[in-house]
């Protein structure tokens, strides 16, 4: 049994999501079953220095990596549009000649769904699409489109045929899967399957033996806040920086890279903003350091935005045995904090909130490192690496005996 992965990122390139490939194709591998995985030459936060081929073969040979040339990935909007659709022509052929028994497509970009029809008409290969977040409703959270608007029309248009096209959909949280059902996608085409952590790769480090401290000029004894991600539209990093400018006791660290990066640090300059440190996204073998500096960790989003994606750097948060701060829509995060007191949650967009939940834990050391003990402990008994994976592959190999 072979799996095809037509995917948009691989290392050496940083990119959310990229986990789940791993794990997934390890898993796979240890059942017998093979995958190649084809997808641009890197171009997204790469490392300099960094060392890759255009094939490559990992885990004994039962994983193939097949780079097609593409040019670099900018920040021109018509540029990237562009890249998008002549990847997504390169991909089509692979599904269209390539030998496999089942296809595992991503929801990044989210065109990649309009070559389904035309892989079922002449191949008949079963897919699976992994839902990581819900289109057209992440257009509004970059700003480039609104509900109602002739781009969201399209976008449902493009959503429904990726859904019709596919044998098994996976959401990753109930909230996704509601939005689907509620669009008329059989509950039963769905699998919720939360994303994972590798438990044992991602886990707490005792401040006094994290090196980013020095290395990015942090004090040990502030009560320290961090986000790591992307620093975009969606991610509504503004609130971050509002509650730091009313909280000038407490250090700020964020580590991230995105469309908003420059318009970020202007604003920590001008309005002096010296407890904010603005630095570089890290390599994610530096998850457990980076997510280890907080006395507590942010996961934020734009209003209206929380039923279209799950967070799953919660997951990363919580094995690290730190507690979420969470700026999020009412949903799944919310009761998942509250239910096993491993975080606090503020609505949205709200600065109010969202200070009063860092002040209150400022002030409650204890409790934070309560909250930090049972968030490891949900991870440990929940949503653990082998268990995700495990899940994936069932649900890939269902399909194909289907």
């Amino acid at each position: 049994m072979k799996i095809l992965i037509p995917f948009s990122y691989y290392h050496p390139e940083q990119c959310a999501g990229l986990f789940v490939i791993d794990d997934m194709t390890e898993e796979a591998a240890k059942q017998g079953i093979s995958s190649m995985i084809s997808v641009p030459t890197p171009t997204r936060n790469v490392e300099p220095g960094a060392k890759w081929s255009r094939n490559e073969t990992l885990r004994d040979g039962m994983v193939q990596i097949h780079r097609f040339h593409m040019y670099g990935e900018g920040k021109n909007p018509v540029l990237r549009a562009l890249r998008y659709l002549f990847c997504e022509i390169v991909q089509l052929h692979y599904m269209l000649w390539e030998k496999y028994d089942v296809a595992f497509i991503d929801s990044t970009p989210p065109i990649q769904g309009l070559k389904l029809p035309i892989v079922r008409l002449f191949r008949k290969k079963p897919v699976v699409y992994n839902a990581q977040d819900l289109f057209p409703e992440t257009l509004s959270g970059t700003g480039l489109a609104n509900q109602g608007g002739l781009l969201w029309k399209i976008g449902m248009w493009v959503s429904n045929v990726t859904f019709r096209n596919s044998d098994k959909i996976i959401a990753i949280s109930h909230d996704i899967k509601r939005s689907m059902v509620a669009r008329g996608v059989p509950a039963e085409k769905i699998e919720v399957v939360y994303n994972w952590v590798d438990e044992k790769a991602v886990q707490p480090v005792e401040k006094s033996a994290n090196p980013l401290f020095e290395e990015f000029g942090l004090s040990r004894d502030k009560f320290t806040v961090v986000y790591a991600g992307n620093l975009g539209n969606a991610q509504n990093i503004g609130i971050v920086l509002d509650g730091a400018s009313r909280l000038p006791e407490v250090q700020f660290a964020l580590f991230g890279t995105g469309g908003l990066e420059d318009e970020i640090r202007n604003r920590i300059e001008k309005e002096r903003l010296t407890n904010v440190h603005l630095n570089p996204l890290q390599p994610v073998e530096r998850v457990s350091y980076v997510y280890s500096l907080g006395d507590a960790c942010i996961v934020s989003c734009k209003e209206g935005l929380g039923g279209s994606a799950m967070p799953s750097k919660s997951w990363s948060i919580m094995s690290c045995g730190q507690p979420v701060i969470a700026s999020f829509d009412e949903g799944e995060l919310k009761e998942i904090l509250e239910k096993n007191n491993c975080g606090v949650f503020t609505h949205a967009g709200k600065v109010d909130e969202f200070v009063e939940g860092i002040k209150s834990l400022a002030a409650d050391p204890s409790r934070c490192e309560e909250m930090g003990k049972n968030a490891r402990q949900f991870i440990l008994d929940n949503l653990t690496k082998e268990v995700g994976s495990k899940k994936y592959v069932e649900i890939i190999k269902s399909v194909v005996k289907k």
